[in-house]
């Protein structure tokens, strides 16, 4: 069992605690179980949250030594800097092989134990240039939705915590378990780190609608020649009101989309089969073996078959 232990640190932000006890803390039907879920404190007991109750956490930063995963799920107020028991509590898990995560403005604790120096890290955008400006050893990308290093990782604000975990469990157990999980958990199973963060337009956006119809239709149809006029015309929307709601909502095109859920798919594929590549390339719509070799080096900076290789080992 992997165990997962998250620090909480008061006011707690609920929503980036709840990020990963979602997906690395509940038991689900059809799924074996392979991680634990706990949380600590530095000072046992009642811990204020920014929703206006307290919890009780019993277990204080001897839990951190027993870690396989530590996650620090925001850090408030941002600038205050962690007690030297908590950096030296981080330091020695880190020290000890654990990996360390953070979401949010959790960033900021890692930054003060200095985990983060020398490394390209994110937060949220809205907290990326006090980041930079407390850390200038920290090379802060203000616009991803996260940036892992395999011993330590970073996502920006709230829901790209649950990116990041979803990564790590796909990381640790395969892609599709980690599908398993975002299926119950009603979201996608797979967003690049190097997305867009989606920050404030300048000026106010006015949705039509969600994109959430439109992805699950495509995305059951990925081995079906669709491109963004079809995506266009399932929407009944023109190809550049599209591209305006993929960029609004989603912070990316829609070929981009559609050639991430591709890749995906191939990626799923080379895991879980033993597919020869001109089917994987068929299956996940990327036409030809070619196809697919030359945009998977691009886009996961390896070759479909170093891939498989690497992913059909038991996972971590």
């Amino acid at each position: 069992m992997h165990r997962v232990v998250a620090l909480v640190h008061e006011p707690q932000s609920t929503f980036e605690l709840a990020c990963a006890a979602e997906v690395f803390g509940i038991e689900r039907r059809g799924l074996a179980t392979r991680y634990t879920f706990g949380v600590c404190t530095e000072r046992p007991g009642p811990v204020a949250t920014r929703a206006g109750y307290d919890m009780v956490v019993r277990e204080g930063l001897d839990a951190l030594e027993r870690a396989d995963t530590v996650v620090v799920p925001g850090w408030l107020p941002p600038q205050e800097p962690p007690s030297d028991e908590v950096v030296d509590a981080l330091r020695r898990a880190h020290r000890q092989g654990a990996r360390v995560l953070s979401i949010c403005s959790g960033a900021f604790a890692l930054a003060h134990a200095g985990l983060l120096d020398g490394r390209r890290a994110t937060t949220h955008w809205a907290l990326a240039e006090e980041l930079a400006a407390l850390f200038p050893a920290v090379r802060v990308d203000p616009d991803v939705l996260y940036v892992d290093h395999g011993d330590v990782a970073t996502s920006a604000g709230s829901g790209a915590g649950v990116d990041l975990c979803l990564h790590l469990v796909r990381a640790d157990q395969g892609a599709g378990y980690a599908a398993h999980v975002a299926r119950n958990m009603v979201m996608p199973p797979h967003r690049e780190g190097g997305q867009l963060q989606y920050a404030a337009p300048a000026h106010p956006v006015q949705f039509d609608g969600s994109l959430a119809p439109l992805l699950a239709w495509a995305g059951e149809r990925l081995a079906e020649p669709i491109g963004i006029e079809d995506l266009a015309a399932r929407a009944g929307v023109s190809a550049r009101t599209l591209a305006r709601r993929f960029a609004d909502q989603l912070g990316v095109s829609p070929g981009q989309w559609l050639l991430a859920q591709r890749i995906g798919a191939a990626r799923e594929l080379l895991e879980s089969t033993d597919l020869p590549l001109e089917a994987v390339a068929r299956r996940s719509g990327l036409s030809s073996a070619t196809n697919l070799r030359r945009r998977f080096l691009r886009a996961i900076g390896t070759t479909p078959g170093g891939y498989r290789r690497a992913f059909r080992a038991t996972p971590r």
